[in-house]
């Protein structure tokens, strides 16, 4: 656990469970960072070595600002490099999906799985690009996006953690988020190279990229599965985890048994 400099930036991260396990990343999303996944690592680390860590520019990971998001996939391949990881399970978050795409199609060898969590994952066919955009121009929200990481019901059902989610998001620094970290990213040929098994489990009430966005991206992943869950907004992870932890499981040890 701490600091890894990659790419002359600071990365933060943390790693636990067994060091000879096989390992699962997990990769935020814009409303989070690395403390975000409390609710996975208590699950998943009896049996995974699990990692997290934070973007740069989120958390305690520094950044160059002219970079940014432009460099997430070569930050993530800096830290597997560094810890000695050669392959992982990738479970992505929002945002965190465009990491796992690009991390995907760049070095498809070194992933086994691919779980996208309330993402599209980045995928932007013409079909995907125009239901994004339409779903975005017609569904303007006064909820700034830390408050639409929840649904609304679960703000009235679970208050503390509701509270507890947000406070994650306020340990990153401020600073502009949009819809448009969904848009653009991998289409045509190179979705060829996410040819490991891929899940999409997306909250059946997300109101920043709902089921129908979300189904469009799988249909063009053969053989991806997709998992709409009730009574969830735009955290699956982290307002049902108990769902989120089983399906998740469930399709890794499968994947890892074929």
């Amino acid at each position: 656990m701490g600091k890894i400099k990659v790419n002359s930036i600071d990365i933060d991260y943390q790693e636990y469970g067994p060091e000879d396990g096989e390992t699962i990343v997990f990769i935020h999303g814009a409303g989070g960072n690395l403390l975000s996944w409390f609710q996975q690592i208590s699950y998943f680390s009896s049996s995974y070595r699990c990692v997290t860590f934070s973007h740069r520019g989120f958390g305690h990971s520094t950044n160059d600002p002219d970079l940014g998001i432009k460099k997430f996939t070569d930050d993530f391949e800096g830290l597997l490099d560094a810890l000695s990881i050669e392959s992982a399970h990738l479970v992505s978050q929002s945002m965190g999906g465009i990491t796992a795409t690009g991390f995907a199609t760049k070095c498809p060898n070194r992933v086994k799985t691919i779980t996208f969590g309330d993402t599209p994952g980045g995928i932007w066919e013409p079909d995907v690009e125009k239901a994004f955009l339409e779903w975005a121009d017609t569904n303007m929200s006064q909820r700034t996006i830390g408050y639409r990481g929840l649904s609304e019901g679960f703000w009235e059902r679970n208050p503390t953690l509701s509270n507890l989610y947000l406070q994650i998001s306020k340990t990153n620094p401020q600073r502009q988020l949009s819809m448009t970290l969904f848009a653009g990213g991998a289409k045509g040929d190179e979705l060829l190279k996410l040819n490991m098994p891929i899940l999409f489990i997306v909250g059946e009430e997300d109101d920043l990229t709902p089921p129908h966005i979300i189904k469009l991206a799988s249909n063009h992943l053969k053989g991806s599965r997709l998992i709409i869950v009730p009574n969830c907004g735009h955290s699956v992870y982290f307002e049902n985890p108990d769902v989120f932890n089983f399906e998740v499981g469930s399709f890794i040890k499968e994947s890892s048994d074929i």
